[in-house]
Formats: C-alpha cells, sequence, structure tokens
C-alpha cells in the first residue's frame, strides 16, 4: 500500500435502482463491503430473494489501492455484465464497494449491446443516489502499557482519531487500536520518550 494514499471513497450503506428496457428490468443493488466472502454470500441471498431472475451479474472493488476486483457475468454474454457494473464503480472511484444487479427477463433479446447499456444505465443509476464518504486508512498496532499512564493513552487516542477494537484494562493494560494512517507518526512521536508505553503492529 503507498504511504501516500491515507484515505479511501465508499459507501457507507445499502442503495438500490431499478431501469427497464423491453420488458426486461434490472434491479442493482450497491453494498459497502470489506472481504470476498461477503460479495458470495449476497449473491447467494439474492438468488434465494430473486428466484424468478434470470441472472445475478455483479462486480466489485476491494483494497486500498483497489487491487482485488472481479466483474461477473452470471450467465449473460462475455463483457456485457460485469464489465459496465465495474467500470461505474471505477467511474466513481470508489472500493470496498459491490453492486448486484438482477435480471428479470422480458421476453425479448435485448443483443450485447443492449445488455452493456442496461447493466452500465442501472449502476450508474444506483450510485448517483449513494452518499460517497472518505474513510480513514488505518494501521492496526497494538498498545502495552501500564495503568498509570491510561489517560495520557486514551487522551491521544482521541485526539488523532483512533478507534479501540479490543480492550484488556489490568494493571498491565492492552489496547488493539485503529490509527489512521495520516495520525500514525504523530501517534508514534507523542510515545517517542515514554518508555513504558509499547507500541507494535498487529497481525
Amino acid at each position: 500500500m503507498s504511504e501516500s494514499i491515507k484515505t479511501f471513497k465508499t459507501i457507507e450503506q445499502i442503495y438500490s435502482a431499478e431501469y427497464k428496457d423491453k420488458g426486461s428490468r434490472f434491479l442493482a443493488f450497491a453494498y459497502p463491503i470489506q472481504s470476498v466472502d461477503e460479495v458470495k454470500e449476497i449473491q447467494d441471498s439474492l438468488k434465494k430473494e430473486h428466484f424468478k431472475a434470470v441472472h445475478v451479474c455483479y462486480a466489485y472493488r476491494l483494497g486500498f489501492d483497489g487491487q482485488q476486483y472481479r466483474a461477473n457475468d452470471d450467465g449473460e454474454p462475455s463483457g456485457s455484465a460485469g464489465l459496465p457494473i465495474l467500470g461505474q464503480i471505477d467511474s466513481y472511484e470508489l472500493t470496498n464497494v459491490s453492486i448486484m444487479v438482477v435480471r428479470y427477463f422480458g421476453g425479448t433479446l435485448l443483443g450485447v449491446p443492449g445488455l452493456v447499456k442496461a447493466y452500465k444505465t442501472v449502476s450508474k443509476e444506483v450510485l448517483s443516489q449513494a452518499h460517497i464518504i472518505n474513510k480513514n486508512i488505518c494501521r492496526k498496532v497494538i498498545i502495552r502499557f501500564e495503568y498509570p499512564n491510561m489517560n495520557e493513552v486514551m487522551r491521544v487516542i482521541q485526539q488523532t482519531g483512533s478507534e479501540i477494537i479490543k480492550q484488556n484494562l489490568q494493571l498491565s493494560c492492552e489496547l488493539i487500536v485503529n490509527i489512521p494512517l495520516a495520525e500514525y507518526n504523530n501517534f508514534l512521536t507523542h510515545f517517542k520518550e515514554h518508555f513504558s508505553v509499547k507500541i507494535g503492529d498487529y497481525e
């Protein structure tokens, strides 16, 4: 991951849109996602819910550099569904996002150009409704310290907009914290002279 990239654009909730052409209905759903496993679960769920639909095509992009992606045509002609969907995700410069498009066949073949237009249009429509947000890229660390340092550690966590994921607060304390990458060096610098506060990457 490039150290120069500190934030990424994504969506926070699910959105939906509909497009119709020659009797076929295209229902698009945009989802915030964190992993590839979620994509398969969402597709399976939509196939059960829309069991009369002929296709549930999708695309997703994952990772802060957008390095993970896939376009799936789910039985439509190659390149006519997944790639137009992915193209709209990319045109909005989003990541950690998947769009699923459920197609109900209307009895008239649309041809590849018609399908490309339909999947592109409905994907663009669903993203045009979405509230797009910038999220901090975070680095997960483990912080170990003695209880008397608690107030100081908590103050710095709050100041840097960091998030506590897990905590074990005994005489010797341990926190797992997400630190925004933009604040990471400031965080380390603050505790440089505090030898009783140990900070390390959490795997």
